[in-house]
């Protein structure tokens, strides 16, 4: 059956938790990050989102766009940071070198004592978009401006795709490009390739199910099938989540990115608005997410797979209803379901 998966549109990711109030867990290593929308408004402010974060040993973060008030908080957090660089941005920065270097002394240097890890300039950006005309140089000129401030080899610039890139994607093993992409995205990888920078992925399983329910089962989705579902030649998948990341990696070898690593930059499960959108399915994913991230995929066998999970809490500013519903937190910092977190998870 050729399926073809789907990715969640603009939404976000992140990890999580435990139970009932301020409740504390242990995360499953340092691969795992929550992203911090800011899309509500009834939201804690920043240095309580942080404390949070930190009382329950979530190291990595991401947000969208560097605002002050959250780069205020994360000082001396310790806390690893992806920071976006806005869309409406790309245009300025990648035709100006003035403007990326504004940029890097504004948000990155003036903020010494936050631990940023990646810039994310543009977010699901392909053609047609006019965005697309200017996220290469974008991406160029940051790289430019941290290089001449002595930060390119401790912080990394990268783009997160959605997974609408991929023209093929079933079986794994035929992953591939949209041709109509490649001479947008081909330069792109070429860039990564060359400054040790990760293809950023905002991959979403839930999203491939709730398309597709007659063919994706349920089980497959949530990390609970007991068998391989899809066999692909010398490789099974018991996952859509590997057999989609593995269908990325293909498209990367075949486009002169084999050595490029992939970091899952937002993955979730929604608790009400839609198809499937349970609080006890997303607790199963995210649980059985958190659990897997250190197996690697079939294709890389044992290279944990860096995440960052949507969303640390529920956005009510955004639509449609179902966005509003990917939290692993509600804004009265209570935690929406329970997951168990350990060290061996």
């Amino acid at each position: 059956m050729a399926v073809a998966l789907y990715s969640r549109g603009s939404m976000i990711a992140s990890m999580i938790l435990l139970g009932l109030l301020l409740a504390t867990f242990h995360v499953t290593g340092a691969n795992t990050g929550v992203c911090y929308g800011l899309l509500g408004d009834n939201l804690p402010p920043p240095n309580e989102v942080i404390d949070l974060y930190k009382r329950n040993n979530i190291q990595r973060m991401r947000i969208y766009a560097p605002a002050p008030e959250v780069l205020l908080a994360l000082r001396g957090s310790n806390i690893e940071l992806m920071v976006g660089v806005a869309n409406e941005d790309l245009h300025s920065i990648g035709t100006d070198m003035a403007k990326a270097y504004s940029w890097v002394q504004t948000n990155i240097r003036s903020y010494g004592n936050v631990k940023f890890r990646y810039i994310a300039v543009g977010n699901e950006i392909n053609p047609p978009a006019w965005e697309a005309n200017y996220l290469l140089g974008a991406m160029k000129n940051i790289h430019q401006a941290l290089a001449e401030a002595g930060l390119v080899n401790q912080i990394k610039v990268s783009t997160p795709f959605s997974f609408i890139v991929l023209g093929e994607s079933y079986p794994p093993s035929k992953g591939s490009f949209r041709p109509e992409f490649s001479s947008f995205i081909n330069p792109i990888i070429r860039f990564l390739d060359e400054n040790g920078a990760p293809f950023l992925f905002n991959m979403y399983p839930y999203f491939s199910y709730s398309g597709n329910t007659q063919y994706i089962s349920l089980d497959y989705v949530l990390f609970t099938s007991p068998e391989v579902t899809v066999q692909d030649g010398q490789f099974g998948y018991q996952n859509i989540f590997d057999a989609m990341l593995d269908a990325g990696y293909s498209a990367l070898e075949k486009a002169g990115g084999a050595s490029l690593e992939i970091v899952v930059s937002e993955t979730g499960w929604p608790t009400a608005g839609g198809t499937a959108t349970t609080i006890e399915n997303a607790r199963t994913y995210n649980t059985n997410l958190l659990r897997h991230m250190k197996e690697g995929t079939p294709k890389r066998p044992g290279k944990p797979i860096e995440t960052y999970i949507f969303a640390m809490f529920n956005e009510n500013n955004k639509n449609p209803e179902l966005e509003k519903h990917w939290g692993l937190f509600y804004p009265n910092k209570q935690s929406v379901y329970q997951i168990e977190f350990s060290p061996t998870n």
